[in-house]
């Protein structure tokens, strides 16, 4: 069993739920050959957190070929808040919403 944390990433969780959704249960090296090729721009950070939770594994003892992604749970990890200037002196407010992806292998 290994865990993998990406604490802040700046993309809305519905689209980081998009690319998790896909390899959630597969076997690690069908799930990294997935998202090697799948054009969303989370696929890189998601493929490199379960690198680095296979990389964790290896360490404990584990093969890397018989791990499986047991679960990937995408959260809200807060917004930044901007503001734009529109007409008539008001301001609008941008928010830049991120995300946080907890892995488990197993």
């Amino acid at each position: 069993m290994a865990n993998a944390t990406l604490k802040s990433h700046n993309q809305s969780e519905r689209k980081v739920r998009l690319v998790t959704n896909l390899v959630k249960g597969k076997k690690v090296p069908a799930a990294l050959a997935a998202l090697e090729f799948l054009p969303k721009r989370a696929a890189a950070p998601v493929k490199k957190l379960i690198e680095s939770a296979v990389a964790s594994a290896v360490q404990g003892g584990a093969k890397a070929e018989d791990l499986t992604v047991k679960g990937i749970i995408v959260e809200n990890a807060g917004m930044l808040k901007r503001y734009m200037p529109r007409a008539f002196g008001r301001a609008s407010l941008i928010r830049r919403r991120k995300s946080r992806i907890h892995v488990t292998l197993g």
